[in-house]
């Protein structure tokens, strides 16, 4: 399966899917500015900066059907040292705590493991976004778990389901089996143990087009399923809704679910998860170097507005300043129980 860059799919443009999910009137559903304009959210406006979330590279040894990066091994995008330099430098200088670390498969990058040692050095939490997959596709990384353990790192993989069926159809065959050999081994370095202070969470995404079940209780089947059958522990299971971008996007449009599905989001429109949503508090970095309110804005190219648009421009007030931009697809993150990188917002 290629990505839809490498097959130069119309949807590999950012500007086409921003042209598809403005045109919301022929849906018959109202724009997500009206629904934050009724509950006077509108400008929707930063609290304070806690994380940045950066794409070090769109290069990937998975193509998941449901990527709204297509992430991808023919994708060559890959943030260089000099670029992660500057981040480093930004990081100095600001309020932020957590680096959340995400690709593709982000370990993929070839500086990726000096980067981490940096940042640990400047005494930040960091979030590494694992497809697991990764653990054991090649010997060079066979020692991940060792070396997420030396540095305290958070780890996060995404896992569709506890059986191998629904998770091979949404990210190409044999990887749940593989998943599940890289979930032992960073168990057997102490992840998932609640005493070792290594946190392993895992990611749920709905495998169609629907909204995610209740998270506690998803987290409750998985981790009764996964310990029955594998003997793994995991921390916490995060449930987040698919947004309509890239091959999700793409998905949705072939198998004429598109308006439906936009239909069904924007019905299930939270007030009380709105407040919560991650742009407020996060910033997110390109594998280039430039700055988007979140990872699905950035998918969508809508940078930064009235701010500096690349982190060699970086300034902390400018940014506290902004208005966030946003569009149709922010009705996934408001949706329900609301839906962030780190799960549910409500």
């Amino acid at each position: 399966m290629k990505s839809l860059s490498r097959q130069q799919h119309e949807l590999a443009r950012a500007e086409k899917q921003v042209g598809i999910l403005d045109d919301y009137e022929s849906i018959g559903i109202p724009s997500f500015q009206q629904k934050l304009e009724n509950i006077g959210l509108f400008p929707l406006k930063p609290t304070n900066l806690e994380i940045f979330q950066i794409n070090v590279g769109k290069m990937c040894n998975q193509v998941c059907k449901h990527c709204h990066v297509d992430a991808g091994p023919d994708r060559t995008e890959i943030m260089t040292r000099d670029t992660m330099e500057q981040i480093l430098e930004a990081v100095k200088g600001s309020e932020v705590q957590t680096i959340d670390l995400t690709g593709g498969a982000p370990e993929m990058n070839p500086h990726f493991r000096w980067f981490v040692e940096e940042l640990s050095a400047l005494g930040k939490h960091i979030i590494v976004r694992c497809n697991l997959t990764i653990i054991v596709a090649n010997p060079k990384y066979h020692d991940l778990p060792e070396f997420y353990k030396k540095h305290k790192i958070n780890v996060v993989s995404s896992l569709p389901y506890f059986a191998a069926r629904r998770t091979d159809a949404q990210r190409g065959e044999g990887v749940f089996e593989k998943s599940i050999r890289a979930l032992k081994m960073l168990n057997e370095v102490g992840y998932g143990n609640p005493d070792s202070g290594l946190k392993l969470d895992l990611v749920y995404n709905p495998s169609g087009a629907f909204l995610p079940g209740d998270q506690q209780e998803l987290q409750g089947e998985f981790k009764q399923k996964l310990w029955d059958m594998y003997e793994i522990v995991f921390n916490d299971l995060f449930a987040i809704t698919n947004l309509p971008i890239s091959r999700f996007l793409d998905y949705l449009i072939t198998s004429e679910n598109y308006e439906e599905y936009m239909t069904e989001l924007a019905n299930a429109f939270n007030p009380m998860a709105a407040p919560g949503v991650m742009c407020r508090n996060t910033i997110s970095v390109s594998w280039d170097g430039y700055l988007y309110d979140c990872d699905f804005n950035q998918m969508l190219d809508m940078k930064l507005e009235n701010a500096p648009q690349h982190i060699s421009d970086f300034n902390l007030q400018q940014i506290h300043n902004r208005p966030i931009r946003i569009s149709q697809h922010c009705y996934g993150c408001t949706a329900g129980a609301g839906s962030s990188c780190g799960g549910t917002t409500t």
